[in-house]
């Protein structure tokens, strides 16, 4: 570990105030340094940072230079995911377009029906590309339910009801309106993400694959480029299967939206 790494570790890493009052390495304190160096000083804090923070919570690195195994190190259980696997799909979006903003107790909800608040910071290296992202995910739906106990308690039996329904109905309107809104999806597999994806984009032209002609399946990979879709390895041929054309097509839809020339199919 050379002498800046160490100096990162020992006292000069700063704080920032995470989803749920939790502390994570500010960004401005890793500048000037390469991007695997940057992983390595994220990679030791994982874990001391998991243990620190309100439970139940999982920390996840995502190493931006591995796309798309980019999970480096995890610790903490609430999504199930492990080493390896893939970033979200709001992530991979994000790298996609170059947004390297930080985004910090936003809401998202797990097929099972948990709430989560989440915070991902992003680490940019010396040459500012984006280098790591460090997530935070805290499992709120204990107080979701204690928020509906208290309710009972204060407001009594009569009152309750009707305040948990509103109570609950915002929280299901937050959450649909998240999921529009290209909510966190938590894959556990290349495949998983690439089919979440796909799957996302023909939803959003609405036209089923079978009846698309070819100016929906252009914007089908259009919205597949915009999500960050074309940096998964073999992401070419998946889209081709998807909608039932060779991957030269796609390749050449990609030249159409990325207004460049290529070689009819």
């Amino acid at each position: 570990m050379n002498s800046t790494v160490g100096q990162m570790v020992t006292g000069r890493i700063g704080m920032m105030e995470g989803t749920t009052g939790s502390m994570a390495p500010a960004p401005e304190g890793l500048q000037g340094m390469d991007a695997e160096s940057i992983n390595c000083v994220l990679e030791l804090l994982v874990a001391p940072l998991q243990t620190a923070v309100p439970q139940p919570t999982e920390v996840v690195l995502h190493d931006l230079q591995r796309i798309p195994d980019t999970v480096r190190a995890i610790a903490g259980i609430v999504t199930g995911r492990q080493i390896g696997d893939p970033p979200t799909d709001k992530l991979l979006e994000r790298v996609a377009a170059g947004d390297l903003s930080h985004e910090i107790g936003y809401r998202s909800q797990l097929p099972d029906g948990r709430t989560l608040q989440s915070s991902t910071i992003i680490y940019t290296d010396k040459d500012g590309h984006a280098a790591a992202a460090l997530c935070l995910n805290t499992d709120v739906s204990a107080w979701v339910s204690l928020r509906a106990a208290m309710d009972r308690f204060v407001l009594g039996h009569e009152s309750a009801p009707a305040q948990n329904h509103a109570s609950m109905a915002a929280l299901r309107t937050q959450a649909s309106s998240a999921s529009a809104d290209g909510s966190e999806y938590f894959p556990h597999s290349v495949e998983d993400l690439s089919g979440r994806l796909i799957e996302a984009a023909i939803a959003a032209v609405g036209v089923p694959p079978q009846r698309m002609r070819k100016e929906h399946k252009v914007e089908v990979v259009a919205e597949l480029d915009r999500r960050g879709f074309f940096l998964i390895k073999q992401a070419a041929e998946t889209a081709a299967a998807a909608l039932g054309v060779t991957r030269f097509t796609i390749y050449n839809y990609l030249n159409e939206v990325n207004g460049t020339s290529g070689a009819a199919d």
